[in-house]
């Protein structure tokens, strides 16, 4: 008899998954953006979450958390209930980058999140205020040099400062790091003079550049950009062979989120990323889609931690 009871509960907590699943969605998503309004993940997180939308047939209403190079937004998807209705807009700062940055996360970074797919990546520019007296970065490192400490520059997350510090690093400079909350707010800081150097997603630096509101130096990625190609490399620059840097974005769903759920998310965010619209609307920023499955993310993600982990030591940058 207990045999039999067991077989039905087990039966019916199936076929309750089953219709759950079936039913998925049937009220708004929440995806969080653990970064401000107006930043790269932002900006590629909101157009995602439209076109997911429109195959989901429920509206994916963004919410911005800003704080701690994206722990804050993390935690909060850390302890959501692992329904589908709480999604995570992730970045290399919030799943692979932050364990080596942090003493301590208030969750596990390893295993607190369900991988639902990779969005895509980006280089960065490194770019001056334009009162700086650098024309290139070779100039630029000559001046550090010159003047130890006394030049400044800007970061809102990981991926900004570890690619400053891992300049200062190899090219044996040393500046003074200015924190910021967001990305939008170290620009206007940068515009203005009130930091000398930033290093930035195209998102947030290409416009800038391009209506010469700034100095861009060069970029962080081993080629290239077709976006601005008058941008050398950071290699390129300063002869250098090993120094890149790109940012990437993915979904993640909070540990325990059903597997069906997580299909049908993943199918949504892969449909996305082949969209004409968003292939063509980000392409200027030299944003570069490429979708995939949960499996692939979370092995990317493994490897991407291993990556960073190195970034940040050989960077010298100390756990806070």
């Amino acid at each position: 008899m207990k045999l039999r009871t067991t077989t039905l509960l087990a039966g019916l907590l199936f076929m309750a998954c089953g219709a759950f699943a079936q039913s998925y969605p049937s009220k708004p998503i929440k995806a969080i953006v653990p970064f401000a309004a107006g930043s790269a993940t932002d900006q590629i997180g909101r157009a995602f979450a439209q076109k997911m939308s429109e195959s989901l047939g429920q509206p994916i209403v963004i919410e911005n958390r800003a704080g701690v190079n994206g722990m804050l937004g993390a935690d909060a998807v850390a302890k959501a209930t692992p329904d589908g209705y709480t999604i995570m807009v992730g970045t290399n700062s919030t799943n692979a980058a932050l364990k080596s940055l942090m003493k301590k996360l208030p969750y596990d970074q390893d295993t607190a999140f369900a991988p639902i797919g990779y969005i895509g990546s980006v280089p960065l520019i490194v770019a001056v205020n334009n009162d700086v007296p650098a024309k290139n970065l070779k100039e630029l490192v000559a001046l550090a040099k010159a003047k130890p400490t006394q030049l400044t520059f800007a970061s809102a997350s990981t991926s900004q400062r570890v690619s400053t510090e891992m300049l200062q690093s190899m090219a044996g400079i040393e500046m003074t790091h200015v924190p910021y909350k967001s990305g939008p707010a170290a620009m206007t800081d940068l515009i203005g003079g009130q930091v000398n150097l930033f290093t930035a997603d195209f998102a947030v630096m290409l416009p800038q550049v391009k209506a010469s509101k700034i100095r861009g130096l060069a970029v962080t990625s081993m080629q290239r950009s077709k976006a601005i190609p008058e941008l050398p490399t950071v290699n390129e620059a300063l002869g250098l062979k090993d120094y890149e840097l790109i940012a990437y974005f993915a979904m993640f769903a909070p540990a325990g989120t059903p597997a069906d759920v997580i299909a049908k998310l993943n199918k949504a965010l892969n449909q996305a990323a082949t969209d004409k619209d968003i292939q063509d609307k980000f392409a200027a920023i030299g944003f570069e889609t490429a979708p995939g499955t949960p499996e692939a993310l979370a092995q990317r993600n493994k490897a991407e931690t291993a990556k960073w982990a190195k970034a940040i030591r050989d960077a010298k940058i100390e756990a806070e």
